[in-house]
């Protein structure tokens, strides 16, 4: 290797994020590239996100990683999507669910077929029409299949419950199979060139010095190195998503095993419910201006499905992004790059993503500005996307029966989340920006799901005759229903292919 290449990656802070980077990075940079983790078995990581999305999938096939393996290793179960509760009024409830709706119909998406129907009264549930959502509805589950063409098997997206400790352990042991080189203890102090200002190495309360080319911050909200050393500096959107703290507690299972997350509203906040195969992890997410620390416990506690199996955990934090996630020599990984509240189950997503990215735009020792400009852009992007898609939680609701329900409704929201509520209440149009990470379907069942219905629907749904539109939705209708009737439970799949051990 010639002088300007990286020789050495230093990533400093372990967890889901630290684990996640270093078996990435250990796959892609191959032999040639040093890779080190600094952790400290005192600092305790959050291991909050528990719920994943599909792309996890990706990760996971990149580095050779087995399913079932995985499945057994983390206590894992399978996610189809997220049961929403309360959310566009008291009693309502919706799914969003991975994966398409209907079927491939040429140049007009086949939601504005179903509409059509819809607003003339001729059909009422979307879950009809949706693999996934009524997979969801029935407890059942299984993999996509490409055994038969033009069937809706193949239609079928998942995810995965797991518990996050679990995971960061099995990619652990992943990376140092790899040659990841694993330091204990915690940084005292981190060196900087008196010249430049990069990074040049860190001191550990033992004395040891430990140096890099580039070094990866997996610190947490504490953002060791991108914000305590180059202050990067840190974009607030509690305005938008004023949450801002969590109780965590783990309960008793019961039955039956749900293959999707569900998330329930409350007066401040939401709770949410993940069901592993060993036990379920549970959470409240609330606004402290709305709510006390021990009312929210009370809310949470008081909604548990089984019996809790510790004490709730406690969790501050400030919904917002990182200005700067690459700054010199220094790349931020999952916190300490920001946060979004886990209501999408995005947090493991960006981390997955922050990585990758980097991978794209691995840099050699001269750190081009434009390489890391190119990083920081399309990290911006990407972070108020998905801002956008859970402000929409929030914002598209009909409830008043709390002050903090009233201030979502009526607060202000960003004009990209505007024009998209716009075009969808005129005519149920929703286009994807830039490849965003949340499809159209995505936006269509959460939109629909809370309450906003649009005045019309595309007009060249009316070049096919109303009898067609009807025979097309009934067919879609009854293959849906037959092939998810044929379908094993989700706990009698992952009772055949995945059962973990019971711990």
């Amino acid at each position: 290797m010639s002088n300007s290449h990286i020789r050495k990656v230093l990533i400093v802070g372990g967890g889901t994020a630290g684990w996640m980077t270093a078996a990435f990075l250990s796959q892609a940079l191959g032999e040639h590239i040093t890779i080190e983790l600094i952790e400290s078995d005192q600092i305790s990581t959050i291991g909050v996100g528990e719920a994943t999305i599909p792309p996890i999938n990706n990760f996971n096939a990149a580095l050779g990683i087995d399913e079932n393996e995985f499945i057994k290793a983390t206590q894992a179960t399978f996610k189809l999507g997220i049961e929403f509760r309360n959310w566009g009024e008291l009693g309502e409830r919706y799914t969003h669910g991975f994966g398409t709706i209907g079927q491939v119909t040429g140049i007009v998406d086949f939601h504005h077929y179903w509409l059509k129907m819809f607003q003339a009264g001729n059909v009422d549930r979307i879950e009809d029409y949706s693999i996934n959502l009524l997979a969801c509805e029935k407890n059942k589950f299984i993999r996509a299949s490409d055994k038969y063409p033009n069937s809706p098997l193949n239609d079928i997206r998942h995810a995965f419950h797991f518990d996050a400790g679990l995971y960061a352990k099995y990619l652990r042991g992943y990376s140092e199979r790899h040659g990841v080189r694993r330091t204990e203890g915690r940084i005292l102090s981190v060196q900087q060139d008196s010249g430049n200002g990069f990074v040049t190495s860190v001191t550990m309360e033992n004395g040891d010095v430990h140096d890099a080319d580039l070094f990866v911050d997996c610190s947490g909200f504490r953002g060791l190195l991108i914000e305590q050393t180059l202050h990067a500096g840190y974009d607030d959107w509690s305005h938008w998503l004023p949450c801002d703290r969590a109780l965590a507690v783990p309960c008793a299972s019961v039955a039956p095993l749900t293959p999707y997350t569900r998330s329930t509203a409350h007066t401040a906040g939401w709770q949410w419910r993940i069901p592993l195969q060993n036990r379920i992890g549970n959470g409240h997410v609330y606004c402290s201006s709305y709510i006390s620390d021990d009312e929210a416990a009370s809310v949470l506690m008081g909604n548990l499905d089984g019996e809790a199996l510790a004490e709730p955990r406690a969790l501050k934090f400030v919904t917002g992004k990182r200005r700067r996630m690459w700054d010199k020599n220094v790349v931020a990984i999952g916190l300490s790059s920001g946060f979004m509240e886990p209501l999408e189950s995005t947090s493991i997503h960006l981390i997955q993503k922050g990585v990758s990215r980097l991978v794209s735009l691995f840099p050699n020792r001269g750190f081009s500005q434009a390489d890391i400009d190119e990083f920081n852009r399309q990290s911006l992007v990407e972070f108020e996307q998905i801002r956008d898609f859970i402000i929409l939680h929030y914002h598209a609701t009909r409830r008043t029966d709390s002050e903090f329900w009233n201030y979502c409704r009526t607060m202000p929201i960003p004009d990209s989340l505007q024009r998209k509520i716009d075009l969808f209440r005129s005519n149920g149009r929703i286009y994807r920006d830039n490849n965003e990470l949340f499809a159209e379907a995505s936006w269509f069942e959460v939109m629909l799901g809370q309450g906003m219905h649009p005045s019309g629907y595309h007009p060249l749904v009316d070049a096919k005759s109303d009898e067609l539109i009807t025979n097309m939705l009934a067919d879609v209708k009854r293959v849906m229903h037959g092939v998810v009737d044929l379908m094993p439970t989700h706990e009698a799949f992952i009772a055949e292919h995945c059962a973990s051990n019971p711990m």
